[in-house]
């Protein structure tokens, strides 16, 4: 089978690719510095033989280049995420997702890797009001962390054609499901939520509520790169890809839906109370990803409506965090 290199594979989104691929019999190398990964999410994988961890920084080219040997296959997930965390700290948020993600180009392209896919974001849509989002229509970022990941299709495109790397970006749209880590400064909502109504906490809605988002479970998530990885279609590679479900939920809803499944774990719950906040700075209001290039150029079905996914996630939290 085919090696694989995962950067960002003790995160949330590379730990569940690290543990798709190695069961399918793909070798994995994994490069993670554990700046937001945790040893924890890989330690199942130490005893196999197909698992390579190496621990490294995307920002140092040494690192990336001895990732690279023999690779077949880049799944490029490293990253600082969080609008936040960007606006707080642009120039780390700029050195590790430009720069490192330029070093893993070169790279990539210097090892002959076959395809590079890599986690771009649905925050380059930044400033269009159009839904459903469609890949060739964008607007304005929003923030410093949007600029980053709109500079990475600008950078893939370039290798593409300059230096003949086939590269695939998926436009990933808040993502969520087991092992997301609802603990730090920028946890993601629905990891946070599930924590809060755990301990009994009141979970705060930044704004009225009334924003929406196409919430998209990691199985969705894993079926793309997969798809995006193999795919013979010609026509399917060196573009951008929305990663979503194509259904939007209000974090009211969300909030609700998190609400009534976890009542079934504990009816307590059911009286936590909810509170709402200023809105964050750097939000759009409104996100849903049309699927339809995806479904036709890649065979993309989504396995996971919002509901199903919750459910299976917040099972997750509760047999992980008790």
């Amino acid at each position: 089978m085919s090696k694989i290199l995962i950067t960002g594979g003790a995160g949330f989104i590379g730990s569940n690719l690290t543990e798709h691929f190695l069961a399918k019999g793909y070798q994995v190398v994994v490069l993670d510095n554990f700046a937001t990964g945790h040893r924890h999410n890989l330690q199942q994988h130490a005893d196999n033989p197909d698992f390579e961890l190496i621990e490294g920084d995307i920002r140092n080219t040494a690192d990336c280049e001895k990732a690279v040997e023999g690779v077949d296959y880049v799944l490029h997930q490293a990253a600082l995420g969080s609008v936040p965390r960007s606006i707080k700290d642009p120039q780390t948020t700029n050195e590790v997702n430009v720069s490192g993600f330029l070093n893993m180009l070169v790279a990539a392209r210097d090892a002959n890797v076959k395809r590079f896919v890599y986690a771009a974001s649905s925050s380059t849509y930044g400033d269009s009001e159009a839904l459903p989002k469609v890949e060739d229509k964008i607007g304005k970022p929003l923030s410093p962390y949007a600029i980053t990941k709109y500079v990475n299709e600008l950078y893939a495109e370039i290798f593409s054609k300059t230096y003949g790397l086939e590269t695939i970006g998926l436009r990933y749209f808040n993502v969520f499901g087991r092992r997301q880590d609802p603990n730090g400064a920028y946890a993601a909502v629905i990891p946070l939520f599930v924590k809060q109504f755990m301990n009994y906490e009141s979970p705060v809605i930044n704004g009225t509520g009334d924003y929406s988002r196409d919430f998209t479970y990691i199985d969705n998530v894993i079926q793309m790169n997969e798809l995006a990885m193999t795919t013979s279609n010609a026509e399917a590679v060196n573009t951008v890809y929305n990663t979503a479900v194509g259904d939007r939920t209000t974090l009211n809803q969300l909030v609700g839906y998190l609400k009534e499944y976890l009542t079934a774990f504990d009816t307590e719950i059911a009286q936590v109370e909810i509170k709402h906040g200023p809105n964050r700075q750097g939000d759009i209001p409104h996100s849903l990803a049309s699927v339809e290039k995806a479904k036709t150029l890649l065979g993309y079905q989504p396995t996971h409506t919002i509901g199903d996914g919750l459910k299976e996630a917040v099972k997750w939290y509760w047999d992980n965090l008790k």
